[in-house]
């Protein structure tokens, strides 16, 4: 018996549901959720963008398509570190946008079920702002992120109108 295509839709939905994509950044380990992953490139010639905030490192030209990119350590208030051949750039639709996230190294595609997620811990706003909880994966943690709030209403419309040229 052949599906419907919400049927796929839904079956599809269900393969992504709890699959991370971790990444580092220094010692930490970060998962952002496949779902919003479109692809996994490698750093490559980035042209800077005037007045735009020092974590938007500028935009790349992917297939045709503008692109910025953000340096995720820069985001999080980290020191800027060298890239280097670990670098990537994580490709991400985020509201409705594609911008390239900025990684140390990217580590694999995991699953972590829901009664593996907690709350993080309420030390400061701002980081509480881009974690959306915290998976347990055997003996080690990951920092799930939130990626609708890795940019605000304002970001989200100054990038698009450079994703447009």
């Amino acid at each position: 018996m052949k599906q419907s295509p919400l049927q796929d839709l839904e079956l599809e939905e269900d393969s992504l549901k709890n699959k991370y994509l971790t990444f580092a950044l220094g010692s930490e380990v970060y998962g952002i959720e496949i779902r919003y992953v479109t692809e996994i490139i490698g750093v490559q010639s980035i042209t800077p963008v005037p007045e735009l905030p020092e974590y938007i490192k500028g935009i790349i030209n992917l297939r045709g398509k503008i692109i910025p990119v953000m340096d995720v350590r820069l985001r999080f208030r980290k020191p800027f570190r060298e890239y280097n051949d670990r670098t990537c750039i994580i490709v991400v639709d985020i509201k409705e946008i594609s911008i390239g996230l900025i990684v140390d190294a990217v580590a694999e595609v995991m699953t972590i079920e829901e009664s593996n997620i907690v709350s993080p811990p309420d030390l400061n706003q701002l980081s509480r702002r881009y974690i959306q909880g915290i998976g347990k994966s055997g003996d080690e943690v990951k920092l799930l992120l939130n990626c609708d709030e890795l940019l605000n209403h304002q970001e989200t419309e100054n990038l698009s109108a450079i994703g447009q040229v």
